[in-house]
């Protein structure tokens, strides 16, 4: 008795965990494009004080990013995107890779390259948005 009380009156689905507008790659272009920046004030700054603080955001701000890609891997894109577009598994591999070198680097070209993994994805997730 209890459980036709309880059991859903109406089944329902959707592509995503939540209504769509929730993920966008933007989120972690951002986290990237801060990698990036700090990187480049990194470089351009000799104080110990200031590097040691930088080095700090930026592996957070890579962290972030990588938290964002690997969301966009795991709740957003689903069997019919992978089909499509069969490089995306690779694509964000590369692409947490990349965040994950430029975390541990100074080097700005190394935030750049996860840019440019980014934008990657981004060009196949608005493709999707279309379908």
């Amino acid at each position: 008795m209890l459980s036709r009380l309880f059991a859903p009156k109406v089944k329902v689905s959707a592509h995503c965990d939540l209504p769509c507008g929730v993920y966008d790659p933007a989120q972690a272009r951002i986290e990237a494009e801060s990698v990036k920046a700090v990187q480049e004030k990194y470089q351009a700054n000799e104080d110990a004080d200031f590097r040691t603080r930088a080095v700090l955001i930026k592996e957070q701000r890579a962290e972030l990013a990588k938290h964002h890609v690997s969301v966009l891997w795991s709740d957003y894109f689903k069997p019919p995107h992978f089909e499509k577009y069969p490089e995306l598994h690779q694509l964000v591999n590369d692409t947490l890779k990349a965040l994950s070198a430029a975390k541990g680097s100074n080097d700005p070209a190394t935030g750049q390259k996860a840019l440019d993994y980014i934008a990657q994805i981004d060009k196949i997730f608005w493709e999707t948005k279309k379908a």
